[in-house]
């Protein structure tokens, strides 16, 4: 049985850390349009809508050839809309239905088209899981974390440790339980946790691992310098984009 699947990619037009942060130009596309053609690269996805509350970024989405069927409203498009709202109102708005949707990110131009094969694949194999998150292994483990008292003047672990014959904040990072973090470069689930459950995960998450730049996401100024000479070095690898550049701004 074959299941039907939409590429969602969020690409609002506030951006307060780096302007125009979904649009900017890296390696002369824009970083929405790395996202495109991962999503069209691929091969998995029946179509790629694009959910932003712009008109000219509505143009650059098209220009790559990604549908934009509505603009999203305001009320969906601020700094601290949880994706819910939008995954929620646009689903709903396309004409056809889908049976699973992923989440692919303008701000994580190094995850390409295997990754999203890979996940797809994982989440399928996967049918105790409602989704699939990428997640890292963490670097500052939270057994090294600490909390300052009222008054500043000293501080306790952040996880009690006390049951431990060695604290983890006086152990090596090699011998402390492995934690992961999320990363943003990939989230794919079956559209049937939206209306069960008012969330774009559900209830069972399964972790999908990402390698290498694949988990970098362009949060500020400093990774977008940062991509910019990963590029540069050639340590890590754009999707070809089959397109002229976008001829104008952003």
């Amino acid at each position: 049985m074959s299941h039907r699947v939409v590429a969602l990619i969020g690409a609002r037009s506030g951006s307060e850390r780096v302007p125009g942060k979904n649009v900017r130009r890296l390696a002369g596309h824009p970083l929405l349009a790395y996202a495109i053609e991962t999503a069209r690269q691929s091969g998995v996805f029946e179509r790629i809508v694009v959910s932003t509350d712009s008109e000219e970024i509505a143009k650059v989405a098209r220009w790559y050839g990604a549908d934009v069927p509505c603009l999203r409203p305001d009320e969906y498009a601020t700094a601290t809309s949880p994706d819910i709202e939008w995954i929620a109102w646009t689903l709903p708005r396309l004409e056809e239905r889908y049976d699973l949707f992923a989440i692919v990110r303008a701000t994580n131009p190094f995850r390409g088209p295997d990754t999203v094969r890979r996940g797809l694949e994982q989440l399928l194999a996967t049918p105790e899981a409602d989704s699939i998150r990428a997640v890292e292994r963490v670097k500052q483990h939270p057994g090294k974390m600490w909390e300052l008292t009222i008054d500043g003047r000293t501080m306790l672990p952040l996880l009690d440790q006390s049951h431990l014959d060695v604290a983890w904040h006086a152990g090596q990072y090699q011998a402390l339980p492995p934690v992961y973090v999320q990363n943003s470069a990939l989230e794919i689930a079956w559209t049937r946790v939206v209306r069960a459950t008012g969330t774009r995960e559900g209830r069972v998450l399964a972790p999908f691992l990402t390698e290498a730049h694949e988990g970098l996401n362009i949060d500020d100024e400093d990774d977008f310098a940062l991509a910019e000479r990963l590029v540069a070095d050639g340590r890590a690898t754009l999707p070809a984009v089959e397109r002229d550049p976008y001829p104008g701004p952003p």
